[in-house]
This record gives structure tokens, sequence and C-alpha cells, in this order.
């Protein structure tokens, strides 16, 4: 199963030109929540996590084509790294892997794995329509 990742560009005009560095003139927290929203599942990931991998791994055996998008290979990876250590409570060791199912957070490897031990994902999963059993 191909796991589809995706990656946001924004274009030069985010860019502070007086103080030659990156600006962001967006909300971290909306930005997120428009991404979460785009998809029946995404994953907030860095490219080098090994739970994030894992993670990966466990929706595509189960036949989930999450949308995945890799922070530490973005611009504004930092930016959202913190927005999500927020959204998660900010006491969380693990910030990601982050998974959205149907726009909602439901949180990183440890409770992803506590809702399918539970047998909760998979009706998370059909809710939003990410998953045809």
């Amino acid at each position: 199963m191909h796991i589809f990742t995706m990656q946001i560009h924004y274009p030069t005009s985010c860019y502070n030109q007086q103080a030659n560095a990156p600006g962001f003139p967006f909300d971290p927290l909306e930005t997120i929540e428009q991404i979460a929203s785009a998809n029946a599942v995404v994953i907030f990931s860095m490219s080098t996590c090994y739970m994030c991998h894992a993670v990966k791994r466990l929706f595509s055996n189960m036949g989930v084509n999450a949308a995945v998008y890799e922070i530490d290979e973005n611009i504004s990876g930092k930016e959202l790294e913190e927005a999500l250590k927020t959204m998660l409570g900010g006491a969380s060791s693990s910030i990601v892997p982050a998974v959205f199912i149907g726009g909602k957070l439901i949180g990183n490897m440890d409770r992803v794995m506590a809702a399918h031990i539970n047998g909760n994902l998979v009706p998370l999963l059909k809710d939003a329509g990410a998953l045809w059993l």
C-alpha cells in the first residue's frame, strides 16, 4: 500500500525580505487544522523517527492511505512542531507521530496503539471514511 506524503510549499512572498530570514505569516495551529481536515487520516511525522515509521506501517497494513506530513522537511517545521506540542498538552515527550483521524487529533503513538488494541481504531477509521470493511 502506498503512503501519500505531502509537503506544503509557501510562496516566496512568505519570506521576510528585510531580515533576510523566513517569515511565517500564518497561524501554525490553523495550518495544522487545515491539513488535518483535508484527509481522512493525517500523520504528522519526522522522516527519521522510528515510531513514526511504525505508525505509518500500521495504517498501511490496515489498508489506510494516510496523508503523511514530514515536518522536518518543511521550512515551517519548528513552528508546526511547537503547535503540535501545544495541542498534545505540552507535557508529552513524544510529539510525533501526531495522528488525526477525521480531522480530530487522536494523539501520538501511545494513544493510537491503545485505540488499536482496545478495538476503537477501526470504528474511527470507518467513520472518517478511511476504511471500508
